[in-house]
Order: C-alpha cells, then sequence, then structure tokens
C-alpha cells in the first residue's frame, strides 16, 4: 500500500517471520497513532518499544501504565509526546520530529505462550520552516480561494476527514458516492467547499472572515492515523 508525496507514504508486508511490518512516513509536525487492533482486556500486557528501548507499556487492568520518562527514568526523546489509548493500547506520537524516526514494536502478551508481535517503521521528514509555513499557513483576503493541500494520494482503503476548529467538514472514504461535505458544520460552507478525491485537497471558494480557523487533516487506516493542521487567515479587503 503506498501513498505518494511529500508528508505521507505507507507500505504494509509481512517477512518471513510472519511479523507483520508498516512504514509510516509523515512530515515534521505531524502527529501519528500506531494500531494495536485490539481491545484490551485483564489478561493482556502491551509493551511498545522505540530501537529497542521500551517506552510505552499497560496492562489490560490498568495496574501498570508507563509512557517514555516513567519507563525508562532518564529518558527524555519523547516527553510530553507519548499517549496511550487505555482500551486498544494504541500509541500516539504528537508533534513529530526526525528524532523519531526509527523502528517501534509492539508486543501483545496475552499469556507467558501466546504472544504476538508487529513492527512499525517511522520516519519524520524535515522540511525547511519557510517551506512548511507555506504549505500549513494560508492567508487570503475575504472573497477570494484557498486550496489545502496535503501533497499525497489517496489510497482506495483509506479515509479521510478534514475538520475545522474540531468540527468535522468534509469525509472521503473509499466510495465516491460516500463522500460528503459540511456535515456537521450548520452549512457554515454551503457550497463553498471543494474536494480533489485523488489527493484530498480542499479548497474554500469566496471565502469569509468566519472561516478563519485551524483546519486539521485525518488520514485513516487499518494499521495506521495522521493528522496534519493547517492555519487559514481570512482578512477583510
Amino acid at each position: 500500500m503506498f501513498l505518494f508525496g511529500l508528508g505521507f507514504s505507507v507500505y504494509s508486508s509481512s517477512g518471513v517471520s510472519g511479523v507483520d511490518r508498516v512504514s509510516v512516513s509523515v512530515m515534521e509536525g505531524d502527529s501519528v497513532t500506531l494500531h494495536t487492533g485490539v481491545q484490551t482486556n485483564l489478561q493482556e500486557v502491551i509493551k511498545w518499544y522505540f530501537n529497542d528501548t521500551r517506552i510505552a507499556q499497560i496492562s489490560g487492568d490498568l495496574s501498570n501504565i508507563c509512557t517514555d520518562v516513567q519507563c525508562n527514568e532518564g529518558t527524555e526523546r519523547f516527553r510530553d509526546r507519548l499517549k496511550l489509548d487505555h482500551q486498544t493500547g494504541s500509541l500516539t506520537i504528537t508533534n513529530i520530529r526526525n528524532t523519531h524516526s526509527g523502528e517501534y514494536k509492539l508486543k501483545i502478551f496475552r499469556s507467558i505462550r501466546n504472544s504476538s508481535e508487529n513492527t512499525f517503521s517511522v520516519t519524520g521528514h524535515g522540511v525547511p520552516a519557510s517551506e512548511r509555513d507555506e504549505m500549513k499557513r494560508k492567508s487570503v483576503k475575504e472573497g477570494e480561494s484557498v486550496t489545502l493541500d496535503p501533497g499525497v494520494i489517496k489510497n482506495p482503503n483509506d479515509v479521510m476527514t478534514w475538520h475545522f476548529n474540531d468540527t468535522r467538514i468534509v469525509e472521503i472514504t473509499g466510495e465516491p458516492r460516500k463522500i460528503c461535505t459540511d456535515v456537521h458544520s450548520d452549512g457554515r460552507f454551503r457550497d463553498r467547499l471543494k474536494l480533489d478525491h485523488q489527493t484530498g485537497s480542499l479548497t474554500i471558494t469566496n471565502t469569509r472572515a468566519t472561516d478563519s480557523g485551524v483546519y486539521e487533516l485525518d488520514i485513516s487506516s487499518s494499521s495506521f492515523n495522521v493528522k496534519r493542521s493547517f492555519s487559514v487567515s481570512v482578512t477583510g479587503e
């Protein structure tokens, strides 16, 4: 499975050992969630490793939870950047940096003799500040159009969702007939949103001052989620 373009690329495979491997390439500043694909129970212990160093752990009864500094005294690489889902054990790395690039290993222990292992290879690409600002920060005058371009080609199995100030406004699934816009925004963007179905780019036409705010793109697959934020400022003529 591939996504080509600046910021997102994904490759999934299964090695000779039977261990699943997923590669994810993102841009610095993005957030990425690595999924376990399970619902925890009282018998399971889930451990996450970064380059063979334990960075997170959760038990099914929530009696043993740690991330980064708590797991390994003196480590600071991920300080305040790691989040664990208490129901699934999925790991989120926020505001990712290229120093977070490497191999993330997931180990699920159900019993002494029953365990599973997955590997995620994550690469955070550095982008010059000027280029990143040009891509993620947009300033236009009222009445102009603005395009938010994630720079990807959408995989048919992925779901792309755009939010405006935490309200979902666009969702693109694998079926074109299920694409919907201005879903829960009380008609704020009625007839003013345009989508590129291949890349997920979002264009807002005839902008208004009330369109100013944070737009977030969420790309979801069965193995991971990637989130990228865009800031839009609309000023008067």
